[in-house]
């Protein structure tokens, strides 16, 4: 039963460059309570947590821990009032084991040295206690994606912390390892652990919570107790009438069925089962929207499309044309890759933006003998910056110094220049202020009427429907619902990915 309060934020605001993101949220969790944290991205989750935890600093407003006024300016000040943050970003180290991650920083010293016999059996003894499928001794690289999810748990609990910050926690884990993680909270609320549990999945949120705090544009929208955590209800909240019903919320979706089949995807499954038996058509301009919760697996299954993954089975087929997905065979076929973490994996931010361009049409620039033209390079780069209004219009500049719309540009632009046939977007315009989103749609959309296949995968509802002609839902790893020729709005879209059925009118 959950007591007194042992963690109050009140009149939080934050700003970015004077845009409040934060305005005055109040959020508090009482001891032994699971205290769930919704709302949309961008809603101000992820801020607010950040704030408690110390990595950013709060304009105004007050932490109370214990009921005493707390100031927290560093992870170190958090952990030492007892709370431990679960993050969705996995911060393991592959070559270490899973001991030497579980106590990195931490770890127990027999003099001056490592005393790697106590930290294998202090592993050993947690694993024993929560029945974890690991060992203290295993080499992490070795380990999948959901079992690395389990090491980052298996930290928090190692620091007998009083409040654990869980932070979609169950996105990378299977449903064995899910019901495992489930078994863990119930536990450890039953020992007076409190818990922060931030996640888009609203069948846990309603199994496991006591409360749920839903923020929507930075504000308070609500605090329900576990009577009041009623899908249709908390999902109306999530979005909030006004947004429902106007601001481009509601889209009459069209898609040209007789239109020619592009790409054709046909039971393609993966091997760790993010997912399976997926099978869908994309026609020759059309956007497809690809939608669902994260951890749903619609970033696997575009990977594995490009090639940059690996399906287990499957057949993917582009023009009729029976493909072996990898990077190198999309690219000379004439599909391009937008992938989610653009600074990281999009283009090199040290590069100019004729380097950038460059990087995936070296065979189709001209070469003398064995150089590369410079000339060749800037004449191409050129091209892209003016068909899509890249700027500083530069192409010296360096990309890593760019504001995030025209470093997506300098992304979507390398590919303007080979005879595109197929285009994957993931997430478009993350991290991109509103002027250039609308710049990076019209790109789309034009492309589209080009005859440019397009998927766009996207966590903004809003935006999902605003691009899209056709969208699929995802869910846990399955395709759960085809919007077309209707009219729809978000409140549908998260419904479906939520597991909850809202007809279409």
């Amino acid at each position: 039963m959950a007591g007194n309060t042992i963690l109050e934020a009140k009149g939080i605001y934050k700003s970015f460059s004077g845009v409040p993101v934060l305005q005055n949220v109040n959020f508090e969790v009482k001891a032994g309570e699971v205290h769930a944290l919704m709302g949309e991205n961008g809603a101000g989750k992820s801020t607010l947590i950040k704030i408690i935890t110390g990595v950013y600093t709060k304009d105004d407003g007050q932490i109370y821990w214990e009921g005493k006024p707390v100031e927290i300016n560093s992870y170190q000040d958090c952990q030492k009032l007892g709370v431990a943050c679960i993050y969705q970003e996995l911060s393991v180290i592959p070559p270490l084991t899973v001991a030497q991650n579980v106590y990195l920083g931490r770890e127990p010293r027999k003099g001056p040295f490592i005393d790697f016999a106590k930290m294998n059996q202090m592993t050993q003894e947690l694993i024993d206690r929560y029945q974890f499928p690991l060992k203290p001794t295993t080499v992490v690289d070795n380990l999948g994606i959901g079992q690395r999810q389990l090491i980052e748990i298996l930290k928090g609990l190692s620091q007998d912390s009083k409040l654990l910050i869980m932070d979609e926690p169950t996105a990378s884990l299977s449903g064995k390892e899910a019901e495992m993680l489930f078994r863990i909270i119930q536990k450890l609320r039953s020992e007076g652990v409190s818990i922060i549990y931030i996640s888009h999945r609203l069948e846990e949120v309603y199994m496991l919570s006591d409360r749920l705090t839903i923020l929507r544009d930075g504000k308070n929208a609500a605090v329900l107790e576990k009577k009041d955590i009623i899908p249709a209800k908390v999902i109306e909240t999530m979005i909030g009438k006004v947004v429902d019903e106007s601001a481009g919320s509601r889209k009459m979706l069209h898609s040209d069925d007789k239109a020619e089949v592009r790409l054709d995807v046909k039971n393609l499954t993966d091997k760790t089962d993010r997912y399976r038996n997926i099978s869908f058509q994309v026609h020759r301009g059309e956007i497809l929207g690809l939608g669902g919760l994260i951890g749903a697996g619609r970033t696997e299954v575009v990977r594995a499309i490009y090639g940059v993954d690996q399906a287990v089975s499957g057949e993917v087929y582009l023009d009729g044309k029976k493909l072996n997905p990898s990077p190198k065979a999309s690219i000379l076929e004439g599909i391009g890759f937008v992938p989610e973490d653009r600074r990281n994996q999009g283009f090199i931010p040290l590069l100019s933006t004729t380097k950038n361009v460059a990087l995936t049409n070296y065979d189709i620039v001209k070469v003398n003998g064995t150089t590369i033209s410079d000339a060749d390079e800037l004449a191409m780069s050129k091209r892209a910056i003016e068909a899509i209004d890249i700027r500083p219009s530069d192409p010296n500049k360096q990309v890593g110094v760019m504001s995030g719309g025209n470093q997506q540009k300098v992304v979507i632009g390398k590919w303007l220049m080979r005879d595109l046939k197929l285009l994957i977007v993931d997430e478009p315009t993350a991290g991109i202020d509103v002027g250039a989103k609308d710049e990076i749609y019209s790109i789309l959309e034009d492309l589209a009427k080009q005859g440019v296949a397009i998927i766009v995968v996207t966590s903004d509802l809003q935006e999902l429907l605003r691009v899209s002609h056709r969208i699929l839902v995802m869910r846990k790893g399955d395709i759960v619902k085809e919007f077309k020729n209707v009219e729809v709005t978000q409140s549908m879209v998260l419904s479906a990915g939520q597991g909850v059925e809202e007809e279409a009118k």
